[in-house]
């Protein structure tokens, strides 16, 4: 294990697109939720009969604990970001053939798997430790409005974000792993990220019973509903999608499986 972790370091250190994306990655999160972050600040510092209204209504949803839940939704939006860098992570691969010196050099084709799992994984740890980071600073920064509260009450959007980052890029990286070529992977991908799956579960929430809440991304995209402040404007659909969560867990899981389950089988039997 230790040889696969390191031969993947060896890898990512000489990739310098790998580097580039991930620096892109850094700054964005912090950025998205920062830009959320002044809009609300802006809206609730205007001093009118409106703003009081907001305030008494929403509450102030960059204050702990609710900051945890906040920015899980916020980052969440945007996690075909780390996607990008996994799919061409995947598919250099494939582009210089490093997959078959690979097994030149002694390894099995589940160990080059193990590898790219271990990848995928890495990713999935540091987009989350860049969300809890983004999380705290934003959350003691406004720790004064909300001085009594308990800094780690909803904490557990942690796991629920690292679960939704590892099994949307494990999707990605599925996607990445048939296709080969980076730039069709990113086709794909970017295609059913942004308009299918969206169309084809908006579809099915009005047409077929919501039958589109299995569909990829769409399992793990309700680990983190919207924030509270925004499910008072509906709260029986606020609560029915805070009670999903926990089902939606197991779905999760389950489709992770069946995602590296598929690539172990698919790259045992594939011609390198």
């Amino acid at each position: 294990m230790t040889n696969l972790i390191y031969t993947e370091w060896l890898k990512m250190r000489k990739y310098r697109a790998f580097w580039w994306m991930a620096a892109i990655v850094a700054l964005s999160y912090p950025g998205i939720n920062y830009i959320f972050f002044q809009i609300f600040q802006n809206l609730m510092s205007k001093g009118n009969s409106t703003s009081d209204i907001m305030k008494m209504l929403v509450g102030n949803p960059f204050t702990f604990p609710e900051i945890w839940h906040t920015v899980a939704y916020a980052s969440s939006i945007f996690i075909f970001i780390p996607s990008i860098v996994v799919i061409m992570f995947i598919t250099n691969e494939y582009t210089y053939k490093t997959h078959r010196q690979n097994v030149i050099d002694g390894w099995s084709r589940n160990q080059f798997m193990t590898s790219k799992l271990i990848d995928v994984l890495i990713v999935s740890i540091l987009v989350t430790l860049l969300y809890v980071i983004v999380a705290l600073v934003i959350g003691f920064v406004n720790k004064d409005e909300n001085p009594t509260a308990n800094i780690w009450e909803q904490s557990y959007y942690i796991g629920l974000f690292g679960l939704q980052a590892f099994s949307q890029l494990s999707i990605a990286f599925f996607i990445a792993f048939l296709a080969r070529k980076a730039f069709v992977a990113l086709g794909i991908f970017l295609f059913y990220f942004i308009i299918l799956e969206p169309v084809a579960v908006g579809f099915s929430k009005v047409y077929a019973n919501d039958i589109g809440k299995f569909m990829p991304l769409e399992i793990s995209d309700r680990l983190i509903p919207v924030p509270a402040f925004l499910g008072k404007f509906d709260e029986e659909g606020y609560r029915n999608s805070i009670e999903a969560v926990n089902m939606h867990v197991v779905y999760s899981i389950v489709l992770i499986v069946i995602i590296w389950g598929a690539c172990y089988l698919i790259n045992k039997r594939r011609d390198f």
